[in-house]
C-alpha cells in the first residue's frame, strides 16, 4: 500500500513538471515567418501589444505604400491571422494536459441497516494514463508543431494576398490616370471633327469614327473607375482597414523591373525542404505514425485504474486495502482501432505524395510564369515602348513640317494605347509572378501561376483600330 501511494505521488510530480512556455509557441512562428516574407508578425495577446500595432499601422497609412509597408500592416491589422494565432494556444493547452495525469476520482458508500453502518471509500488514480503519458506527450507536442506551421502556412498567404492586391491596386490607379488622358484627346479630337464637318471640311464618316473612338474612350475611363475602385477596396480587405484609415495613398506606378531575373538553384529541392505545405504533410504523417504506435500500446488494455480502499461497519476494525478497475477484452481486442489507425496512416503517406507532387510542379510552372513574365516585360520596356515613341516622334515631326494633318497625330495616339497598356500590364505580371514564384518555393500553393492574359484596357486598345 505505501509503494502504491509513493507511486501515486511520483505520478503528481510529474504531471507538475508539464506547464506553459512563456511565449505560447510564437517564436517559432516569427523565425519560420521572416525566413519566407521577410517581415514579423505579431500575436497581439495584451493590451499593450494591440496598441503598439495600432501605432505602427497608423504610422504606416500616413506615407504612400509599398510592397513591403503593404505586407507589415497585413500582419498587423488582420483579424483573421490574429483568430488563427489563438489555435496556438488551444494546441499548447493539450500538449500541457497530455504532461498531467488526469484528476483522480473518489468514491464514497453508505449503507445502514440493524443499528449497523457500512461506510466504504476508494481513490482510484488512472494508472495506465501514467504509463502511456510519454507516448501521449510526444503525439501532442507534433500536434503542437503542426499548428504551429499552419500559423505560418496563414501567415504567409496573407503576406501573398496582400502584395498581390497592391499591384493590382497600383495598377489599376495607373491605368485611370492613363484613360483619363485618352478621354481628353479623344474628346478634343471628337470636337474638332465635329467643327470641320459644319466648315464642310471633313466628312460624315470620318467624324462618326471619331465620336464613336470617344464613346469607346469614355465607357472604358468608367470601367477603370470601378477597376480602381475594385482592386482599392480589395487592398482594404486584406489590410483590415475601417474609418479614417480609408485615405491612404499608393504610389503612381509599380516599381521598375530589375536589371536581371532572379534564378533560383535547385528550386524543387528548395519546396521539399521549406514549403510549409510539405512540411505539415510530412509532420502529419509522422504524428499519425507516433498514434498508431499509441493504439498498438494501448490495444489489450484500454481502461486501468488502481486506487486506495478502505470499509468500515459499525463495532468493527476499519478494513484497508486497494482496488484494481480493467476494462476486459472479451468483445473488443482493439484490432479494430488499430486497423482503423492503419488505414488513416496509409491515407496520410498517400496524401503527402501527392502534396510533393503538387509542390514540385508547382513550382516549376511558377518559375516558368515568372520568366515569361520578366521577359515580356523587358521587350515592352526595350522594344515596343522606345518603337511607339519613335514613331510618335516622326509624325510629330511630319506635323510639324506640315506633312501630315491633326488627325494623323491623333490616329498615331490611338495606336500608342496598345503598346502603353500592354507595357503596364507586363509589369504588373511580373511583379505577380514573383510573388507567386516565392510562394511557392517556401511558403504555400500560389493557385494559378499563368501568366495573365489581355485585360479590358489591352481589349479596348485593340478595338480603337
Amino acid at each position: 500500500m505505501m509503494r502504491l501511494t509513493a507511486t501515486a505521488l511520483a505520478s503528481f510530480v510529474l504531471a507538475g513538471c508539464a506547464s506553459f512556455s512563456q511565449d505560447g509557441g510564437f517564436n517559432t512562428v516569427e523565425q519560420l515567418t521572416k525566413e519566407r516574407v521577410g517581415q514579423t508578425p505579431t500575436y497581439q495577446r495584451t493590451a499593450e501589444r494591440s496598441d503598439f500595432a495600432k501605432a505602427r499601422v497608423a504610422g504606416l497609412l500616413k506615407l504612400p505604400l509599398t510592397a513591403d509597408s503593404v505586407v507589415e500592416i497585413a500582419l498587423l491589422n488582420n483579424r483573421d491571422l490574429q483568430a488563427s494565432y489563438a489555435e496556438l494556444g488551444i494546441a499548447e493547452s493539450d500538449l500541457v494536459r497530455a504532461g498531467r495525469l488526469a484528476n483522480p476520482s473518489f468514491s464514497f458508500g453508505r449503507l445502514s441497516g440493524g443499528g449497523a453502518v457500512e461506510i466504504d471509500r476508494a481513490v482510484l488514480f488512472d494508472v495506465l494514463g501514467l504509463f502511456i503519458m510519454p507516448l501521449a506527450k510526444e503525439v501532442e507536442q507534433r500536434r503542437f508543431e503542426q499548428t504551429q506551421l499552419q500559423a505560418v502556412y496563414e501567415t504567409v498567404g496573407v503576406a501573398g494576398e496582400a502584395r498581390k492586391a497592391f499591384v493590382e491596386a497600383v495598377t489599376a490607379q495607373q491605368f485611370v490616370a492613363y484613360f483619363g488622358q485618352v478621354k481628353e484627346a479623344a474628346d478634343a479630337s471628337n470636337e474638332l471633327a465635329k467643327r470641320m464637318v459644319a466648315a464642310g471640311n471633313f466628312n460624315k464618316l470620318a467624324q462618326m469614327r471619331e465620336q464613336s473612338f470617344y464613346s469607346d474612350a469614355t465607357a472604358q475611363l468608367a470601367r477603370a473607375q470601378h477597376q480602381a475602385l475594385a482592386a482599392r477596396e480589395r487592398l482594404t480587405r486584406v489590410l483590415a482597414l475601417g474609418g479614417g484609415q480609408l485615405e491612404f495613398k499608393l504610389p503612381g506606378r509599380l516599381p521598375d523591373l530589375p536589371a536581371a531575373p532572379a534564378e533560383p538553384k535547385d528550386a524543387e529541392q528548395t519546396a521539399m525542404d521549406t514549403r510549409l505545405d510539405v512540411l505539415m504533410a510530412k509532420r502529419a504523417t509522422e504524428s499519425t505514425a507516433k498514434s498508431l504506435g499509441l493504439t498498438k500500446t494501448t490495444r489489450f488494455i484500454n481502461v486501468l485504474h488502481v486506487g486506495y480502499q478502505n470499509q468500515s461497519n459499525t463495532g468493527e476494525t476499519r478494513k484497508n486495502g486497494y482496488e484494481v478497475e480493467l476494462e476486459l477484452p472479451l468483445f473488443d481486442f482493439g484490432s479494430a482501432r488499430v486497423a482503423r489507425a492503419e488505414a488513416t496512416y496509409m491515407q496520410s503517406v498517400n496524401r503527402t505524395a501527392q502534396v510533393a507532387i503538387n509542390a514540385r510542379s508547382e513550382v516549376r510552372e511558377s518559375y516558368s510564369a515568372y520568366r515569361t513574365a520578366y521577359d515580356l516585360a523587358r521587350h515592352y520596356r526595350d522594344e515596343v515602348v522606345p518603337l511607339r515613341k519613335r514613331i510618335s516622334d516622326e509624325n510629330l515631326l511630319r506635323y510639324n513640317g506640315m506633312l501630315a494633318s491633326v488627325f494623323e497625330l491623333l490616329a498615331d495616339s490611338k495606336d500608342q494605347i496598345s503598346s502603353v497598356t500592354g507595357a503596364v500590364e507586363a509589369l504588373r505580371d511580373y511583379w505577380v509572378a514573383e510573388t507567386n514564384l516565392q510562394i511557392a518555393l517556401t511558403g504555400r500553393s500560389p493557385g494559378s501561376a499563368s501568366v495573365m492574359g489581355p485585360t479590358t484596357a489591352t481589349a479596348f486598345s485593340q478595338s480603337a483600330h
